[in-house]
Parts: C-alpha cells; structure tokens; sequence
C-alpha cells in the first residue's frame, strides 16, 4: 500500500500543478477585465466608477490562488502515509523485539495472508504458534469482546478524541485478526495438525495503553516481552519436524496470495 501510495504520488502532483496553472490563469483574465473596466473609467472622467472599479480590481488580485506547497527532495508524505510508515515501524520493532530473544528453534513468518485475511506475524516454535496483530496507536484502549474503542489524551492528560476502533472494512482488531487465524487453524487441522493458534493484539506505540477487556478473544499488550511470556509458559508440544511440516503448510497456503516475508 505504502509503495502504491508513493507511486501515485508524481500524478497527483502534476494534476495539483495542473490545477493551480488554470486557476491562476482565469484569475489573470478577471483580474485584466477589471483593470480594463477601471482605466475606461478614468478615461471618460467617470471619477466615482473609478474609484468603485479600482477598489474592484484590488478585491480581484486578493483572489489568487495559492500555488501547490513546496515539495522536499522526496515529496510531501500523505497522512495515510505516515500512518502506514508508523505502522512498518511498529512492525518492524516487533520483530526486532522477538528476534533478539528467540533462538533458532523459532521461526517468524511476517506479512501472512489466507483467504480471511492477512496476519502481520506468526510466530513458529516448541510451543506452538502465535498470531500477533501490530497496531500503532496512541491512545488507552478498551474492548468488549469484538468491540474496540479508544481514549486519546493531550500531554497534559485531558481527553481529547474518542472513538472505534476498525480497519477500513469495519472490522475491530479482534475480528481482523480471529478471521485468518481460524482460517489457519482449520487449514492445519485439515492436514493432521490439530494447533491452536494463540492471538495477539499488539499495541506498540510508546503511549499506548491497556484499559478495560472484558470479553476478550485474543490477547491484548503493548510489548514483545507479553509474547515472549506466553510461550515461555507454554509446555513444548511441537518437534521439529512438525514445525517443518507446518511451515511447509503456510507458505504453501500463502504462496498463491503474494509473497510472505520471512525472518
């Protein structure tokens, strides 16, 4: 999304410039009409339409258009733009997160999409898989069962913003996530494997904050470490060659709908 976002950028920029030259262009032509007008006035003595028309064309200058604002050497970044770089950011410190403490028995499978959905990681090892949903927000979130909302609070505490919380199909982050992961599970159990995948919403913004769960359907944390505490408390339950085999079963599954990133 981010590299279509960037790619649409020059046009819309030349259509912005495009705009700009029109406007300025029609501004020009009434901005001469009232000059001709006022100079008409002048020349028959008409003094009071003089004055009328020349504040007139002071009026008409003030109208011009603002032209495009000033691009830097990589263009000006759209809000969706930043709100999606945020999000790779979260992503990737997830990821980091996870990396440093794992060893190689587990693997990270980031970007993984099935026929209900993508899931940002999945998390292979001895103690069975995880799914992790990465948000990036800040606010103090609260959720009742599959209904996610948030508090959003200026540096002084004072609430400011309140709303839902949902992706662009209205799904909340619960829903976005149990979808593909029950896809999972059914995918895995129709080979033989019989793995419940654990879910987790992962808020990693540095003022994000856990309000009130009730009801909840996955898991619900603002830090890496919340996961590496989940499986540290799971009993191993898969062997390598299960984990091979499973592994084997995702990308396959994946493979169709686009690439997976692996780390």
């Amino acid at each position: 999304m981010l590299s279509e976002i960037r790619g649409r950028r020059p046009t819309a920029e030349q259509q912005e410039r495009s705009r700009y030259e029109k406007a300025m262009a029609r501004h020009q032509v009434g901005v001469e009409r009232a000059r001709r007008a006022r100079d008409q006035a002048r020349a028959r003595h008409q003094w009071l339409s003089w004055l009328r028309l020349a504040l007139a064309v002071r009026r008409e200058r003030r109208k011009a258009p603002r032209p495009p604002a000033p691009r830097g050497p990589g263009g000006s970044t759209t809000d969706r733009e930043e709100i999606l770089v945020a999000g790779l950011a979260g992503e990737e410190l997830v990821a980091t997160g996870l990396n440093r403490k794992l060893d190689d028995e587990w693997t990270l499978i980031r970007g993984y999409r099935n026929r209900r959905g993508e899931i940002d990681h999945l998390l292979l090892g001895p103690g069975g898989v995880v799914a992790i949903e990465v948000k990036y927000r800040n606010a103090t979130v609260h959720c009742d069962g599959d209904d996610w909302r948030f508090d959003k609070y200026d540096n002084y505490g004072n609430l400011v913003e309140q709303g839902r919380i949902t992706d662009g199909r209205g799904r909340s982050p619960s829903v976005q996530l149990n979808e593909p992961a029950d896809a999972l599970e059914e995918l895995l159990r129709s080979r033989g494997h019989r793995v419940p995948v654990q879910r987790v919403v992962l808020f990693t913004h540095p003022r994000s904050r856990i309000g009130t769960c009730r009801r909840a359907t996955v898991h619900a944390a603002t830090s890496p470490d919340y996961v590496l505490d989940l499986i540290s408390r799971a009993a191993p339950s898969l062997t390598a060659r299960q984990l091979g085999t499973i592994r084997h079963l995702i990308e396959h599954d994946h493979r169709s709908r686009g690439g997976a990133r692996k780390s």
